[in-house]
């Protein structure tokens, strides 16, 4: 029986450990995430934020069990130097993009805070999906060091699920690296459920925790190391472990001129003609992919 090939980036990994009542999401964003920060000439802090954003996305928008569902995952504040940061994820599409003020932010330095360039900032995690629960969303403030950990704050407050997120990015000789893992305590009987609950001072959670919080930096966006190999690594003393590869990721803008007709033609003729250029022509600025598309009706 030949062997599957082993799980290296661009890709999903899903993992569980039945005997503690856990599961997570390993991911490692190569190609992908260069095609999407390629759309605009972003500096190092921006390209940071989004990378981490981007890793997200995919890690809780894996968590959907329905492929027609979309996580759409938007960071905002009032007046700060980030005015709006999103992204989202659909079975496998990735797109994000960053609005941003460059002047303030170059006063910041080179690594600013997540506090300075968000200042009073709230972010919102928006679920899509079919059947009775149709769309929800959480909102949580961007507290603490990091995207990653109001992430983390949303699950707690929201899903009273127990959650670590670790995220790490590099810039190396061939582009950008972008990783990420999400673990989750899953108690006896929640699987499947809308709503998980559960302790979180369960000692099975603990154990799982410290194991998964051990997970370094530098092996997360180590190219040369596969996910497989870095499960194991955590892991491997664990009565069972479960991998199983999951959805190919690639960059997914879906803004056509077609579908941008179809939305304009739903307006009024004359709020259609205050639209129009002096040609006549209605020009759509997709942010997402940086392309003008410009629309005849």
């Amino acid at each position: 029986m030949q062997q599957a090939p082993e799980t290296y980036s661009d890709r999903l990994l899903a993992f569980t450990l039945p005997a503690r009542d856990a599961r997570g999401r390993l991911v490692r964003l190569d190609r992908v995430v260069d095609e999407i920060l390629s759309a605009h000439d972003y500096p190092p802090a921006i390209t940071h934020l989004l990378a981490e954003a981007l890793i997200l996305a995919a890690l809780v928008g894996s968590l959907l069990k329905d492929d027609a569902g979309q996580l759409t995952m938007q960071a905002q504040t009032d007046g700060g130097v980030v005015r709006l940061l999103v992204c989202d994820y659909r079975a496998g599409e990735l797109r994000g993009y960053v609005d941003f003020d460059p002047d303030r932010l170059a006063e910041l330095g080179a690594n600013p805070a997540l506090s300075a360039l968000f200042g009073e900032g709230y972010l919102a995690l928006t679920f899509d999906v079919e059947g009775e629960r149709g769309r929800y969303q959480g909102i949580v403030p961007l507290e603490g060091e990091s995207l990653a950990a109001a992430c983390e704050s949303y699950f707690l407050q929201s899903e009273q699920v127990p959650t670590l997120i670790r995220v790490a990015t590099r810039h190396d000789g061939i582009g950008c690296i972008a990783s990420g893992m999400l673990v989750q305590h899953l108690p006896d009987g929640e699987e499947g459920r809308e709503r998980l609950h559960a302790r979180f001072d369960h000692p099975e959670w603990d154990h799982v925790a410290i194991l998964a919080g051990s997970v370094r930096h530098d092996e997360l966006v180590d190219r040369e190391l596969s996910l497989e190999a870095l499960v194991w690594r955590l892991f491997h003393e664990e009565q069972e472990v479960r991998v199983e590869p999951r959805a190919h990721l690639r960059r997914g803008c879906r803004c056509t001129a077609e579908h941008f007709a179809d939305v304009i033609g739903r307006f009024p003729e004359g709020e259609q003609m205050e639209m129009k250029d002096p040609d006549g022509v209605i020009r759509v600025d997709c942010a997402f992919c940086s392309r003008i598309f410009p629309i005849n009706l």
